[in-house]
């Protein structure tokens, strides 16, 4: 598999080999697309471990249908939503993105919570998250 564009990679596979009809195929796929975590349209919630992180701001990689979407709560350790980041708060996510942030009602910003031990709740419908990650903003 090689890189063929800033989103996508691409493998290459012969077929037919030594026939009449040899041809060389491409398959594509996205960036980071090797797997997913997948919830149907009935939807689905994703809890994860406990974790700290540096950084200010959440991304992630997600495609969702146009019924879809994926909404982030962040809780603290024991599993309770911490005020300003609750499921009710969040911005769905909808679409196709490689690098779509994250935010809240109040904004993306979650430098306050660096540091603390956090859990993140992914309310997801239709979707497949690819990545997520946390990055430093200025």
């Amino acid at each position: 598999m090689i890189q063929t564009a800033s989103d996508e990679l691409s493998l290459y596979v012969n077929q037919d080999y030594s026939q009449p009809t040899a041809h060389l195929r491409r398959y594509t796929l996205r960036l980071d697309g090797m797997g997913s975590i997948r919830a149907g349209y009935a939807g689905g919630d994703v809890v994860t471990k406990p974790f700290t992180f540096e950084g200010s701001r959440l991304r992630m990689n997600y495609s969702t249908s146009a019924a879809g979407e994926i909404r982030v709560e962040i809780q603290n350790e024991e599993g309770s939503s911490i005020p300003g980041y609750t499921l009710g708060e969040s911005n769905p996510l909808i679409g196709n993105r490689l690098d779509g942030e994250i935010g809240w009602k109040d904004g993306p910003d979650v430098s306050a919570l660096v540091g603390k031990t956090i859990r993140l709740r992914l309310h997801m419908k239709d979707a497949d998250l690819y990545a997520l990650r946390f990055v430093l903003t200025t």
